[in-house]
Protein backbone atom coordinates (compact mmCIF):
# COMPACT_ATOMS: atom_id res chain seq x y z
CA UNK A 1 0.00 0.00 0.00
CA UNK A 2 0.95 3.59 -0.42
CA UNK A 3 1.23 5.72 3.00
CA UNK A 4 1.42 9.08 3.55
CA UNK A 5 2.77 9.83 7.75
CA UNK A 6 1.96 12.79 9.79
CA UNK A 7 4.23 13.75 12.54
CA UNK A 8 7.57 12.78 13.01
CA UNK A 9 8.09 11.92 16.81
CA UNK A 10 8.14 8.28 18.35
CA UNK A 11 4.85 6.53 17.32
CA UNK A 12 5.60 8.35 13.73
CA UNK A 13 9.40 6.99 13.14
CA UNK A 14 8.57 3.44 14.86
CA UNK A 15 6.24 2.83 12.57
CA UNK A 16 7.27 4.59 9.45
CA UNK A 17 10.25 2.07 9.67
CA UNK A 18 8.04 -1.01 10.21
CA UNK A 19 6.17 -0.45 7.58
CA UNK A 20 9.11 0.39 5.02
CA UNK A 21 10.20 -3.12 6.42
CA UNK A 22 6.82 -4.52 5.33
CA UNK A 23 7.44 -3.72 1.84
CA UNK A 24 4.67 -0.41 1.74
CA UNK A 25 5.68 2.80 -0.16
CA UNK A 26 5.56 5.75 2.06
CA UNK A 27 5.01 8.67 -0.42
CA UNK A 28 5.28 11.46 1.97
CA UNK A 29 6.04 12.65 5.89
CA UNK A 30 4.07 15.78 7.12
CA UNK A 31 5.46 16.93 9.87
CA UNK A 32 5.53 21.10 11.36
CA UNK A 33 9.93 21.32 11.70
CA UNK A 34 11.16 20.86 8.70
CA UNK A 35 14.80 19.50 10.00
CA UNK A 36 12.50 16.17 11.20
CA UNK A 37 10.35 15.85 8.12
CA UNK A 38 13.27 16.43 5.98
CA UNK A 39 15.06 13.24 8.06
CA UNK A 40 12.77 10.82 7.95
CA UNK A 41 12.00 11.47 4.22
CA UNK A 42 15.62 10.70 3.39
CA UNK A 43 15.61 7.73 5.17
CA UNK A 44 12.13 5.69 3.83
CA UNK A 45 13.02 7.72 0.51
CA UNK A 46 10.08 9.48 0.22
CA UNK A 47 9.09 13.60 0.03
CA UNK A 48 7.85 15.95 2.72
CA UNK A 49 6.01 18.69 3.80
CA UNK A 50 5.76 21.33 6.45
CA UNK A 51 2.04 22.40 5.33
CA UNK A 52 -0.86 20.41 5.81
CA UNK A 53 -2.14 21.86 2.32
CA UNK A 54 0.25 20.76 0.62
CA UNK A 55 -0.63 17.09 1.82
CA UNK A 56 0.17 14.13 -1.49
CA UNK A 57 -3.52 12.89 -2.83
CA UNK A 58 -3.68 9.92 -3.66
CA UNK A 59 -2.13 7.27 -0.65
CA UNK A 60 -4.03 4.00 0.10
CA UNK A 61 -3.94 5.42 3.89
CA UNK A 62 -3.07 7.99 5.89
CA UNK A 63 -1.40 7.32 9.20
CA UNK A 64 -2.09 10.61 11.69
CA UNK A 65 1.07 9.91 14.37
CA UNK A 66 0.46 13.16 16.71
CA UNK A 67 0.00 13.87 20.38
CA UNK A 68 -3.68 13.46 21.24
CA UNK A 69 -4.45 16.93 21.74
CA UNK A 70 -3.05 18.03 18.01
CA UNK A 71 -4.99 14.70 17.12
CA UNK A 72 -8.21 16.35 18.09
CA UNK A 73 -7.63 19.58 16.37
CA UNK A 74 -6.71 18.42 12.96
CA UNK A 75 -10.23 18.18 11.93
CA UNK A 76 -9.76 22.17 11.70
CA UNK A 77 -7.23 22.10 9.50
CA UNK A 78 -7.36 19.12 7.35
CA UNK A 79 -9.99 17.70 4.56
CA UNK A 80 -8.71 14.22 2.97
CA UNK A 81 -12.32 13.42 1.94
CA UNK A 82 -12.93 9.30 1.08
CA UNK A 83 -9.45 8.92 1.93
CA UNK A 84 -8.45 6.02 4.68
CA UNK A 85 -6.91 8.35 7.90
CA UNK A 86 -6.03 6.70 11.09
CA UNK A 87 -5.24 7.75 14.30
CA UNK A 88 -2.42 6.00 16.25
CA UNK A 89 -3.81 7.30 19.92
CA UNK A 90 -5.05 5.34 22.86
CA UNK A 91 -7.37 7.43 24.32
CA UNK A 92 -8.69 9.54 21.05
CA UNK A 93 -12.23 8.31 20.31
CA UNK A 94 -12.80 6.72 16.82
CA UNK A 95 -14.51 9.64 15.99
CA UNK A 96 -12.00 12.31 16.13
CA UNK A 97 -10.71 12.04 12.41
CA UNK A 98 -14.71 12.60 11.11
CA UNK A 99 -14.41 15.39 9.87
CA UNK A 100 -11.44 14.86 7.99
CA UNK A 101 -12.86 11.77 6.28
CA UNK A 102 -15.63 9.71 6.53
CA UNK A 103 -13.34 6.91 5.77
CA UNK A 104 -11.69 7.43 9.40
CA UNK A 105 -10.21 5.20 12.32
CA UNK A 106 -7.68 3.38 14.66
CA UNK A 107 -4.51 2.09 14.35
CA UNK A 108 -3.40 2.01 17.69
CA UNK A 109 0.39 0.02 19.08
CA UNK A 110 0.20 -0.71 22.30
CA UNK A 111 3.87 -0.43 23.09
CA UNK A 112 6.11 1.75 24.77
CA UNK A 113 7.71 3.39 21.56
CA UNK A 114 10.93 5.26 21.67
CA UNK A 115 12.84 6.18 17.92
CA UNK A 116 16.19 6.23 19.65
CA UNK A 117 15.90 2.42 20.67
CA UNK A 118 17.18 -0.07 18.20
CA UNK A 119 16.22 -2.28 17.32
CA UNK A 120 11.83 -1.57 17.61
CA UNK A 121 10.17 -3.67 19.14
CA UNK A 122 7.23 -6.34 18.18
CA UNK A 123 4.08 -4.23 19.20
CA UNK A 124 0.31 -5.21 19.36
CA UNK A 125 -1.73 -3.17 17.23
CA UNK A 126 -5.58 -2.47 18.00
CA UNK A 127 -7.93 -1.31 15.36
CA UNK A 128 -11.00 0.60 14.54
CA UNK A 129 -13.35 2.15 11.72
CA UNK A 130 -16.01 4.40 11.50
CA UNK A 131 -16.80 2.55 8.65
CA UNK A 132 -17.47 -1.05 8.70
CA UNK A 133 -16.54 -1.65 5.33
CA UNK A 134 -13.31 -0.03 6.06
CA UNK A 135 -12.25 -2.54 8.98
CA UNK A 136 -11.02 -5.56 6.50
CA UNK A 137 -9.20 -3.17 4.99
CA UNK A 138 -6.83 -1.48 7.84
CA UNK A 139 -6.92 -5.16 9.47
CA UNK A 140 -5.41 -6.07 6.75
CA UNK A 141 -2.57 -3.53 6.76
CA UNK A 142 -2.08 -3.74 10.16
CA UNK A 143 -1.00 -7.73 10.00
CA UNK A 144 1.74 -6.86 7.60
CA UNK A 145 3.32 -4.87 10.41
CA UNK A 146 2.43 -6.43 13.30
CA UNK A 147 1.52 -9.93 14.35
CA UNK A 148 -0.99 -9.74 17.10
CA UNK A 149 -3.94 -7.28 15.46
CA UNK A 150 -7.11 -7.05 17.55
CA UNK A 151 -10.45 -4.88 17.06
CA UNK A 152 -11.27 -2.47 20.20
CA UNK A 153 -13.46 -0.11 20.50
CA UNK A 154 -13.18 3.31 22.20
CA UNK A 155 -13.57 1.90 25.65
CA UNK A 156 -11.02 -1.28 25.08
CA UNK A 157 -8.81 1.34 24.14
CA UNK A 158 -9.03 3.66 26.86
CA UNK A 159 -9.21 1.10 29.57
CA UNK A 160 -6.03 -0.85 28.09
CA UNK A 161 -4.09 2.35 28.01
CA UNK A 162 -4.72 2.90 31.84
CA UNK A 163 -3.92 -0.58 32.68
CA UNK A 164 -0.52 0.51 30.32
CA UNK A 165 0.10 3.19 32.24
CA UNK A 166 0.12 1.54 35.98
CA UNK A 167 2.02 -1.51 33.59
CA UNK A 168 4.37 0.39 31.83
CA UNK A 169 4.57 4.51 32.96
CA UNK A 170 4.11 4.11 36.76
CA UNK A 171 6.67 1.04 36.85
CA UNK A 172 9.18 2.58 34.80
CA UNK A 173 8.87 5.61 37.22
CA UNK A 174 9.89 3.43 40.31
CA UNK A 175 12.79 2.22 37.84
CA UNK A 176 13.83 5.52 38.03
CA UNK A 177 13.64 6.27 41.92
CA UNK A 178 15.59 2.91 42.51
CA UNK A 179 18.77 4.46 39.79
CA UNK A 180 18.52 7.74 41.31
CA UNK A 181 18.68 6.01 45.05
CA UNK A 182 21.11 3.98 44.03
CA UNK A 183 23.21 6.82 42.61
CA UNK A 184 23.09 8.87 45.58
CA UNK A 185 24.11 5.88 47.62
CA UNK A 186 27.01 4.78 45.61
CA UNK A 187 25.59 1.44 44.96
CA UNK A 188 25.54 -0.24 41.58
CA UNK A 189 21.90 -0.46 40.33
CA UNK A 190 22.75 -2.92 37.45
CA UNK A 191 22.48 -5.57 40.35
CA UNK A 192 18.58 -4.92 40.17
CA UNK A 193 18.49 -5.81 36.32
CA UNK A 194 18.52 -9.68 36.90
CA UNK A 195 15.50 -9.55 39.10
CA UNK A 196 13.64 -6.99 36.82
CA UNK A 197 14.45 -9.26 33.89
CA UNK A 198 12.92 -12.21 36.13
CA UNK A 199 9.94 -10.73 37.54
CA UNK A 200 8.79 -9.63 33.88
CA UNK A 201 9.73 -12.97 32.58
CA UNK A 202 7.12 -14.73 35.38
CA UNK A 203 4.28 -12.49 34.58
CA UNK A 204 4.38 -14.16 31.24
CA UNK A 205 3.87 -17.18 33.36
CA UNK A 206 2.07 -16.86 36.01
CA UNK A 207 -1.24 -14.39 37.27
CA UNK A 208 0.87 -11.40 38.96
CA UNK A 209 -1.13 -11.58 41.79
CA UNK A 210 0.42 -15.06 42.64
CA UNK A 211 4.14 -14.08 42.20
CA UNK A 212 4.31 -11.23 44.69
CA UNK A 213 7.02 -11.54 47.17
CA UNK A 214 8.44 -8.63 49.63
CA UNK A 215 7.95 -7.72 53.41
CA UNK A 216 4.42 -6.09 52.53
CA UNK A 217 3.24 -9.32 51.55
CA UNK A 218 4.92 -11.06 54.55
CA UNK A 219 3.64 -8.56 57.25
CA UNK A 220 6.91 -8.23 57.92
CA UNK A 221 6.46 -4.34 60.09
CA UNK A 222 10.15 -4.68 61.25
CA UNK A 223 11.98 -5.10 58.21
CA UNK A 224 9.76 -2.56 56.14
CA UNK A 225 10.63 -0.02 59.30
CA UNK A 226 14.24 -0.06 58.83
CA UNK A 227 13.49 0.38 54.88
CA UNK A 228 11.58 3.58 56.22
CA UNK A 229 14.71 4.81 58.52
CA UNK A 230 16.68 4.24 55.43
CA UNK A 231 14.25 6.48 53.58
CA UNK A 232 14.05 9.38 55.76
CA UNK A 233 15.68 11.69 53.40
CA UNK A 234 14.27 10.29 50.00
CA UNK A 235 10.74 12.00 50.43
CA UNK A 236 8.87 10.57 47.10
CA UNK A 237 10.44 7.14 48.19
CA UNK A 238 9.21 7.32 51.67
CA UNK A 239 5.87 8.17 50.40
CA UNK A 240 5.42 5.57 47.94
CA UNK A 241 7.21 3.21 50.26
CA UNK A 242 4.54 3.42 52.55
CA UNK A 243 1.68 3.71 50.39
CA UNK A 244 2.54 0.48 48.30
CA UNK A 245 3.13 -1.14 51.60
CA UNK A 246 -0.28 -0.99 52.89
CA UNK A 247 -1.89 -1.16 49.61
CA UNK A 248 -0.36 -4.54 49.23
CA UNK A 249 -0.67 -5.27 52.89
CA UNK A 250 -4.13 -4.95 52.90
CA UNK A 251 -4.58 -6.78 49.10
CA UNK A 252 -2.81 -9.55 50.39
CA UNK A 253 -4.39 -9.60 53.98
CA UNK A 254 -5.71 -13.53 54.90
CA UNK A 255 -3.98 -14.95 51.97
CA UNK A 256 -2.15 -17.77 52.57
CA UNK A 257 1.21 -17.48 51.48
Amino acid sequence: MTVVIIGSGNVATVMGNRIVAAGHTILQVAARREEAAARLAGEWGCGYTTRLSAIAAGADIYIVALSDQATLELEQVLSLPDRLVVHTAGAVPRAALLAVSERSGVLYPLQSLRKEIRPFPEFPLLIDANREADLPVIEAFARTISRQVQRADDGMRLKLHVAAVFANNFTNYLYTLAADFCRQEQIDFALLLPIIRETAERIGHYPPREVQTGPAVRGDHATMERHLQLLNNYNNMSELYRLFSARIEEYYKGVVR
